[in-house]
């Protein structure tokens, strides 16, 4: 069933994990249980970003997954990420997906390679042309090794596939620099710790890590960033978003979520092992303090309303 979304409706997206079990198969029960708990949420989702493993899965499989989901039927939009560093691969990759019940897709710049505009420009318009649904180009230096100049930007945005930009550098000024030469962009923070910041800057929403395990949780807290309350938000969610970095993502949420049994397994795809995480107690801590937040906002609420 094809369905029709205004993109600009959802400014909390989940960059969903990939559930495996203990044999390193992909977990599809907890893949269910994930869409069914971010669509009642109101989050959007996002398959095959790097808290998705996607590089790690081969590409049959993230193909099922991308099928398996759309087939849920979420009432939420579907974006796919387009990562890698062979263009080739990747348009065959959107030829796949563009046949799917997705809605957008998230472009990555090539990993590794580290070009440069002229560079940037040719590996991002191939893609765009290639799309059949509205795009979200992906500024992450710390895992492509290059930002994203604003020159970049200006020589795509006109694209009529450009919808949007994930800006995960934790450079303001960068942010600000896209915002000079794209006012009409949406622009997203992927970090979830500077969103009170960002929204305050012109940021549209945030493509979240943390909203994997605190799915309503991250949804109010990204209302009440757009809102302007960043002021009361940034000393809990600050040091609760820092304890699920404090290993290579999506290391610590996966091992939170399992804890929390929401998923069968803690398995990761090597290189990454949930044995890099010796030490539980921070993320522990950190699921704590945003419950209680959560909680004392739903009561606030109630005595609001």
């Amino acid at each position: 069933m094809t369905k029709s979304y205004n993109l600009a409706d959802f400014a909390t997206w989940t960059a969903l994990i990939t559930p495996f079990d203990e044999l390193g198969a992909i977990d599809f029960d907890s893949l269910t249980q994930l869409v069914d708990q971010q669509d009642s949420a109101g989050n959007a989702i996002l398959l095959m970003g790097s808290t998705g493993e996607g590089l790690a899965i081969s590409l049959e499989d993230q193909l099922e997954v991308v099928s398996f989901v759309s087939n849920l039927n979420p009432g939420v939009p579907i974006m796919v990420a387009v990562g890698g560093a062979d263009l080739p691969a990747q348009l065959t990759w959107m030829k796949h997906c563009n046949r799917l019940n997705i809605d957008a897709y998230l472009l990555g710049t090539p990993f590794y390679a580290k070009p440069g505009v002229a560079g940037q420009t040719h590996w991002f318009k191939n893609l765009l042309d290639a799309a059949k649904h509205p795009c979200m180009i992906y500024n992450v230096p710390s895992r492509s090794g290059v930002n994203i100049p604003a020159q970049t930007v200006a020589n795509l945005v006109s694209h009529p596939n450009l919808w949007a930009m994930k800006e995960a550098s934790g450079d303001i000024h960068q942010f600000l620099a896209y915002r000079q030469v794209a006012p009409g962009l949406a622009i997203y923070s992927g970090e979830d710790a500077l969103m009170p910041y960002l929204a305050a800057a012109g940021a549209k929403g945030l493509v979240s890590v943390c909203s994997n395990v605190w799915p309503e949780a991250t949804n109010l807290y990204v209302k009440k960033s757009l809102g302007g309350d960043n002021q009361s938000l940034f000393p809990v969610w600050y040091n609760a978003t820092n304890a699920l970095f404090s290993a290579a993502n999506p290391i610590p949420v996966k091992v939170l979520m399992h804890l929390r049994k929401m998923i069968a397994s803690p398995m990761l795809r090597a290189p990454l092992t949930h044995l890099e995480l010796t030490d539980h107690q921070g993320i522990i801590d950190a699921d704590k303090r945003i419950h209680d937040w959560h909680n004392a906002e739903l009561k606030q609420h109630a005595l609001t309303d």
